[in-house]
């Protein structure tokens, strides 16, 4: 069809990324099928619905004025400071964690919004702050204050994974903002003394069974070892071109706990081998590839730390995930976009593509930009 008969508003999405997104959300739509025993529910048609039911908030979200953005920036995060609140009085219990709010319609997990939240809140904080300001104390202390703030709350729940994304998204808008390399290098120090100190006094039984088995998976194969020894299994016993679809023996005889959600990529590599598993990082590498050219075309300050950091939150979604299934990483909550099951986890990323397609419509806009 010729381009002048596409709607304006279609015409400019950046179909680029949607279509491999689309193709990347169906595939995982039919890894669910299978780990469900060849049925569409309970994961498979809710997985594929709720992705392009995001997609639209995503292309709606993209039209949002950049100021809109500002103004909702700090209001946002207290709010979301205030559902973290809430969890902890009346939030619902999974898994041994308190880590959910019932709305009825659906069961919200405000910790996974306060990823993209953080780093609103910071580009917000850092664009308002005069640049001869960066390096001094009004730079470092406020952004602490309101990092610590919801990763403390997290880690009431507990969920160390979520926690820890938070902060990393954080401290890497505080990278790019410009803070001194000094704050960074001696924070590693502080964090490389304070870590065996949170290990035998902080971190909960079971948190610390993690550490120990990613150190030496074999320790306790049957016990805290099964969740990542069945992983390798079912990743390796893949091969080059798995064994096909509908066959994975490790998930479909339960060897493999959590095959729908945090170790969907370990059900994927069993059935589609190495290939599917370079088809999901392509995708990713796209993805990731587009995000860091909108971030480095953004016509400000606001929208290069905004895209930067919505960047960073996907790429640590994607990178834990994939480095927990390969043993390479201790077993954390965090699920793989566009492939585990999870609402929550799916709006999340969702947002965080909506607001870079929002900095790239900014972009165009922009004088000088390409229309």
């Amino acid at each position: 069809m010729p381009r002048a008969y596409v709607p304006q508003a279609l015409a400019r999405q950046p179909w680029q990324v949607i279509i491999p997104l689309s193709l990347l959300t169906i595939f995982g739509g039919a890894v669910l099928y299978s780990a469900a025993g060849g049925r569409l529910q309970p994961w498979a048609a809710m997985h594929v619905i709720r992705f392009f039911g995001f997609l639209v908030m995503a292309m709606l979200l993209a039209r949002v004025p950049q100021d809109w953005f500002k103004r909702i920036a700090l209001p946002g995060y207290v709010v979301l400071c205030g559902l973290l609140v809430l969890v902890e009085l009346i939030g619902r219990i999974g898994g041994g964690s308190q880590r959910w709010l019932n709305l009825g319609f659906m069961t919200l997990q405000p910790s996974e919004l306060m990823k993209p939240g953080i780093v609103l809140v910071l580009a917000w904080f850092y664009a308002m702050l005069p640049m001869n300001e960066i390096r001094g104390w009004r730079a470092i202390v406020p952004p602490i204050v309101i990092l610590l703030i919801p990763a403390g709350l997290v880690m009431l729940q507990p969920d160390l994974g979520t926690a820890l994304a938070i902060s990393f998204g954080a401290l890497v808008m505080m990278f790019i903002a410009g803070l001194p390399l000094w704050l960074f290098v001696s924070g590693g120090i502080g964090a490389s003394i304070a870590a065996p100190i949170m290990f035998f006094f902080v971190m909960h039984d079971y948190q610390r069974k993690r550490v120990l088995v990613f150190l030496d998976p074999e320790s306790d194969p049957l016990g805290s070892g099964y969740h990542i020894t069945q992983s390798k299994i079912a990743i390796g016993s893949g091969g080059m071109f798995g064994k096909g679809f509908g066959n994975g023996s490790q998930s479909h005889l339960d060897y493999l706990p959590e095959a729908h959600t945090d170790f969907v990529f370990a059900t994927m590599a069993e059935e589609w081998g190495m290939i599917g598993g370079l088809f999901v990082l392509a995708v990713f590498t796209i993805v990731l590839y587009w995000g860091l050219k909108v971030a480095m075309r953004a016509p400000d300050r606001f929208s290069r730390l905004l895209a930067a950091g919505m960047v960073t939150t996907i790429f640590f979604y994607v990178c834990i995930n994939m480095m927990m299934v390969m043993g390479l990483a201790p077993v954390v909550g965090i699920p793989l976009p566009f492939l585990s099951h999870g609402g929550s986890s799916m709006m999340t990323n969702m947002i965080c593509v909506g607001t870079i397609m929002a900095v790239d419509r900014w972009s165009r806009r922009a004088p000088g930009g390409l229309g």
